[in-house]
């Protein structure tokens, strides 16, 4: 029996060995997959935030490109994507690969999209994709842009940068930054100084005065001229043309849903005003007869090139451009008229308006009490004004005077703009607030110029 329950208990241990054997053997062998698995896992990890730094050098690559070529959205090749460039390391190696697919600026827009992926050469199948989006900022950047003297009065309040070629004489209350071109500058009658003394850039009892910065880069507006071609031509393939009238002009009426209508201008009543460059002027500003040209769509011709003079007001429910210019550009002096006010459907980027006259933008006389105009502005040789319709031995309105003036968009004029005559004032806007639509900095009216290099937008993984 002693030999027969020794036997047992020997079989028992053999038993207990061979089972915690076998389970340490389970144990070393997981944790031999485990840290296999982790290791592998580590190097993905690696190598997976390594494809999107290389991702990334592909966007800044094409960003540097862009610098040195601004126009190239082939990468040199003028031809169709994918681009596929090696990415080395310090030592010359190749390290990786970035592919680019480059969409270039829709038509009258500056914005460039840059989608680029990439991998390590040792792990291919572990990609990383970004899109950047790229873009030339529009001159509609400022709230109030002038490449003359200008004077802003005690009523007026600007939100928004605002930037001249001349000196800046502000007496108004400004929320943002307020730039000139000139470390000093002779003040004559334009803003307010008689006899005319030598001032800083910018100067005044408005403010806060520690916004004012002078003297800065001057913008360039000769070149806008340039752009008047491009319009025309862009009009007539893309757009809306509309040839001399043979008349006195067109009318634009836009619709709240997303249409304009447009009329031929066969006469109007003369009004006299004062300027302060022409004096007394007849100006032909009230519509009394028009025939209806027809009825289009914002989204299918969203540029409007006119070679007459133009009147402009309504709704605007999506992005246009409506251009004023007559050929040749030296002898023809196209007008904008605006006599009623002009609204965004909703001021959340989804509709702007540009209004580009070749000389000036006028606002006439009979605008309503609270008169609002939602849209960029641009005088290009001229200036924005509404005369004074309260001058002696000119014009002497007992209704000159309006409650309020609201601009909503940016204000750039050529010359000197003004729409407020003496104390009170007696001729212009009680109340006078400008403040700068932020949708316009990348996204602007169709076709509306930009200056500069290329800046950044948006940056996204795909």
């Amino acid at each position: 029996m002693r030999k027969y329950h020794k036997k047992i208990s020997e079989g028992s241990i053999s038993i207990l060995v061979l089972l915690f054997g076998f389970i340490a053997s389970i144990v070393v062998g997981s944790l031999a997959v485990i840290a296999s698995v982790q290791y592998n896992n580590s190097i993905r990890l690696d190598v997976y935030e390594r494809a999107l730094n290389i991702a990334q050098s592909g966007v800044e690559y094409y960003r540097w490109h862009l610098a040195h070529d601004p126009v190239d959205f082939t990468d040199g090749t003028g031809g169709p994507g994918p681009y596929i460039h090696q990415l080395r390391d310090p030592y010359g190696n190749t390290e990786g690969t970035f592919s680019l697919m480059i969409t270039p600026p829709a038509s009258g827009s500056s914005i460039v999209t840059i989608e680029s992926t990439g991998w390590l050469n040792s792990h291919p199948d572990i990609k990383r994709k970004i899109v950047a989006r790229y873009g030339i900022p529009s001159l509609a950047r400022f709230s109030f842009l002038h490449n003359a003297n200008v004077w802003f009065g005690s009523g007026i309040t600007v939100q928004g940068k605002v930037m001249s070629n001349g000196g800046i004489r502000m007496d108004g209350t400004n929320l943002s930054t307020v730039t000139s071109a000139k470390a000093t500058y002779t003040c004559g009658s334009e803003t307010g100084c008689s006899p005319p003394q030598q001032r800083n850039g910018i100067w005044g009892n408005g403010g806060p005065s520690n916004l004012w910065q002078f003297p800065v880069p001057a913008i360039d507006f000769a070149s806008l001229n340039v752009d008047f071609n491009t319009m025309r031509s862009n009009a007539q393939s893309r757009g809306l043309y509309l040839a001399p009238s043979n008349a006195l002009g067109y009318q634009i009426i836009f619709q709240s849903n997303g249409t304009y209508i447009v009329r031929r201008v066969t006469s109007a009543n003369n009004q006299r005003g004062y300027s302060v460059e022409n004096g007394c002027e007849n100006l032909t500003q009230q519509i009394t007869n028009e025939t209806t040209i027809g009825t289009y769509t914002i989204a299918e011709r969203p540029l409007i090139f006119a070679e007459d003079h133009v009147w402009v007001e309504g709704i605007v429910n999506g992005k246009v451009t409506v251009v004023a210019a007559r050929f040749p550009l030296n002898v023809n002096f196209m007008n904008i008229w605006i006599r009623n006010s002009i609204t965004y459907i909703s001021k959340d980027g989804h509709s702007n308006l540009g209004l580009f006259a070749q000389n000036n933008i006028y606002f006439a006389k009979d605008v309503p009490n609270n008169f609002e105009i939602n849209a960029a502005l641009l005088a290009s040789s001229g200036r924005i004004i509404r005369h004074n319709y309260r001058y002696s031995g000119c014009s002497n309105f007992s209704n000159a005077v309006r409650n309020s003036l609201t601009i909503y968009g940016a204000v750039i004029s050529n010359q000197k703009s003004y729409w407020n005559f003496g104390t009170g004032p007696t001729s212009g806007f009680i109340t006078r607030s400008i403040t700068y639509d932020s949708n316009l900095y990348f996204d602007p009216p169709p076709y509306f110029p930009a200056q500069g290099a290329y800046e950044f937008i948006s940056w996204t993984e795909q």
